[in-house]
């Protein structure tokens, strides 16, 4: 094999390294990014159902229901707008209470319930995530919260 063609195997084994870590990068950033939502979203289908994506607003006053003997829960989201039901299992944040501001991670059934694996709530009392404070302001300005 001549100097020439061992180079010109070279570079193309490089490039093909370098397009296979490339696209190996992208398929983790797409796997790990997670989108948010909010529930006029939600309603309108712009959501992917069965994938994981972080769904914010209030907590509808009056919407939460947890069952006795369980760390089950059940709540509904809004932003004044629309309306999404949440069910969760586990520990809730010390913050969390109807009327303040939620995020919540996880995926939406084909029955229209979000199922969620974390829920964050809001950690003082001027404070809402930035997300949550955009889309109440976009969708409701007049009745939006300020944060």
């Amino acid at each position: 094999m001549t100097p020439r063609r061992r180079r010109l195997f070279l570079v193309i084994g490089i490039l093909a390294g370098v397009a296979i870590a490339g696209v190996l990068t992208l398929q983790a950033f797409r796997e790990n990014v997670m989108f948010f939502f909010d529930p006029s979203q939600v309603a309108k289908g712009e959501a992917p159902a069965h994938e994981r994506f972080r769904l914010g607003g209030m907590v509808e006053e009056g919407s939460v229901v947890r069952s006795p003997g369980s760390l089950q829960v059940q709540f509904t989201v809004t932003d004044f707008q629309q309306s999404v039901p949440v069910h969760y299992t586990g520990v809730l944040p010390d913050l969390f209470r109807e009327g303040q501001g939620v995020v919540a991670h996880g995926r939406l059934g084909g029955d229209g319930v979000f199922t969620a694996d974390e829920v964050l709530a809001k950690h003082d009392e001027n404070y809402m995530p930035p997300e949550v404070s955009r889309s109440l302001k976009a969708v409701h300005p007049e009745g939006a919260p300020q944060g």
